[in-house]
């Protein structure tokens, strides 16, 4: 725990503790998610969504905090490349890639025991 402590002693700053929070009330304005003070891997966290952001200030924000507390200079995962969906700042997780043979395509999508009838019609 005292590593932690340790590792954290730049929070303690008043400036940078208020570029922290200015960060973390962006992201949550953007993105829909709540960042803590508390979290193991906040640097990341800030680093991750300063690099998917729109917004200029929070950009700026950013930058401004990494030049005051050099150990923040770290590089966001970025091992997607873009290429997760989100939705309010959360992962959406893939759907299972439909096979390509029709006869796979029936198993999983069993045919309908019940007729389907929309305005007097069969339509399923």
């Amino acid at each position: 725990m005292t590593s932690l402590a340790s590792e954290r002693s730049w929070l303690l700053d008043p400036s940078v503790l208020k570029l922290v929070h200015q960060c973390r009330r962006l992201i949550h304005t953007e993105f829909g998610v709540k960042l803590h003070l508390t979290d193991g891997h906040l640097e990341q966290q800030l680093a991750e969504y300063a690099g998917k952001t729109r917004s200029s200030h929070l950009i700026r924000t950013w930058e401004t905090l990494k030049q005051q507390v050099p150990q923040l200079n770290i590089e966001p995962d970025t091992d997607d490349d873009g290429l997760k969906r989100t939705y309010r700042g959360q992962v959406i997780a893939d759907a299972p890639a439909a096979p390509s043979a029709p006869e796979a395509n029936e198993a999983f999508h069993p045919p309908r025991k019940t007729k389907v009838i929309y305005r007097g019609q069969v339509v399923g």
